[in-house]
């Protein structure tokens, strides 16, 4: 009878544990699809299930990780806010005409993220890594007063080491360098390579470090951004993160072909990033680092006029601003929307913009890769493929090897090209970071890049792909039923 009368309790503690996650997932949950997925997990699989929610489902952006503002006095906070819409509204006032119509888009990224649109920038598009690594080492060479550095894969490599070796360098010669670490994505460089940094001065931290215990909430709301800024008036961001894969070495004829894209940029579009990064540092740092002159120092004279915005969220920000960024530029194509990204799982909202546009007669390409590192990511993506080619979108596998870039091409007058891929993850559970540049001259030529691209990727033929057997199908539609939790 004791024995009975244990399981018996143990029977209603574990019903009323089961209960209270359901409570909290219906409460806590914005999304219905993903509420429907939580709670079917929860109810038919119930310990896996409860464990799945518990790992990756909480609702960070209800309790925000941490506060995004560097600037405590609520009366200065105002008057900044204020400058920057007067400042943003005067360089609007001088675009093209032609760039007009994403005035909307404009103002969803001042309100939303309070992101100042710039004027008088350098942008340089960087193919792969090649391209990407001589430009930062020699940036990083030229470095007067900071350097400040935020990646979510660094690796203790090649291409690790030799940033490693200038980072040094710079900081015994005396200028700030200060680094920021995913804990997750740069596990490879804790032991070896962080102690070396900082033996020669460099300030290194973990983002949100991963403890065993904690290991459960906290191997999720990692920061993807990759950023450096350079004396307040140079920043990198982009796909590339420090490592040597990333670079296509006829050194290494075996090595997977790595197609990735970056930016360097020159001037106050720099700003944001390094707002990005302070709020970053003051989040996982031991010192709180105050705004300074010399971090927003950029140069107004480039010898060129892009304007740009940043679009930035994670767990921290009120709204998945990102989405809603991406959203906004693809309803307001006119002609044509380029899309490259790695991991494709668009969810309900940008899967209705993206038909919606197609119907409406825009051109709307997706380039997703022909080869994934993730077949359960890449078999979701797929079961939304359909649906997308029945609207008339066009969708190519890239064969050449994996494609990483995450970028749009808008009509050839704006380009997004960033950290973000389309995702949930991205949107929902990563720090991410993209750049929104209204500047035709970039657009036309990552349009043109995009085109590239293409001949070394295969169209998927929509009759074809109606007419696959079923036991190809029924793994894309298993997959998609988790697809919110991806």
């Amino acid at each position: 009878m004791q024995e009975i009368s244990w399981i018996l309790l143990l029977e209603i503690v574990y019903t009323l544990i089961v209960v209270a996650t359901c409570l909290r997932i219906i409460y806590d949950t914005h999304s219905t699809s993903k509420t429907l997925a939580y709670l079917m997990l929860t109810v038919f699989f119930p310990i896996l299930g409860i464990i799945i929610y518990f790992c990756v489902g909480t609702n960070y952006r209800k309790r925000k990780l941490y506060s995004k503002k560097i600037v405590k006095n609520e009366i200065m906070q105002r008057h900044i806010e204020k400058q920057i819409f007067r400042e943003s509204e005067k360089i609007w006032n001088s675009v093209p005409s032609e760039l007009l119509k994403y005035q909307k888009l404009v103002k969803l990224l001042l309100k939303d993220g309070l992101s100042n649109l710039t004027g008088n920038n350098k942008v340089e598009i960087l193919k792969n890594g090649e391209e990407k690594f001589p430009a930062v080492l020699e940036a990083l060479k030229q470095a007067k007063h900071h350097i400040h550095i935020e990646y979510y894969i660094y690796e203790d490599d090649e291409i690790g080491n030799a940033i490693k070796e200038i980072l040094m360098e710079k900081s015994r010669t005396g200028v700030q360098v200060r680094l920021i670490y995913d804990d997750f994505g740069s596990r490879s460089i804790r032991k070896k390579v962080v102690p070396q940094l900082i033996d020669a001065g460099v300030q290194a931290y973990p983002f949100y470090k991963i403890l065993f215990i904690a290991l459960a909430n906290r191997i999720n709301y990692r920061n993807h951004r990759k950023i450096i800024v350079i004396d307040g008036n140079i920043a990198f961001t982009g796909g590339i993160n420090v490592s040597d894969r990333y670079i296509n070495s006829a050194e290494r004829p075996n090595q997977l072909y790595w197609r990735d894209t970056h930016l360097k940029i020159t001037g106050p579009g720099i700003y944001y990033l390094q707002y990005l990064f302070i709020c970053d540092w003051n989040f996982c740092a031991d010192e709180e680092l105050v705004p300074q002159r010399d971090f927003f120092s950029a140069s107004q004279e480039n010898g060129e006029n892009a304007v740009m915005q940043i679009a930035a969220s994670g767990p921290d920000s009120d709204n998945p601003t990102i989405l809603f960024s991406l959203i906004q530029v693809i309803g307001m194509a006119e002609k044509e929307i380029l899309i490259t990204t790695p991991y494709f799982i668009p969810g309900e909202s940008l899967l209705d913009a993206l038909v919606v546009a197609a119907l409406s007669g825009v051109k709307v390409v997706l380039l997703v890769p022909g080869i994934s590192d993730s077949r359960m990511v890449s078999a979701a993506g797929k079961s939304y493929y359909g649906d997308l080619m029945k609207a008339g979108v066009e969708i190519y596998e890239y064969q050449k090897g994996f494609i990483h870039a995450k970028t749009m091409v808008s009509d050839q007058q704006l380009s997004v090209i960033g950290t973000a891929n389309m995702d949930n993850r991205s949107f929902e559970l990563n720090f991410e970071v993209n750049s929104v540049i209204y500047d035709s001259h970039t657009a036309q030529e990552m349009t043109k890049i995009f085109y590239q691209d293409l001949e070394d990727a295969i169209q998927i033929n929509p009759e074809e792909w109606e007419k696959r057997p079923l036991y190809k199908q029924f793994p894309e539609k298993l997959s998609r039923l988790f697809s919110p939790l991806m």
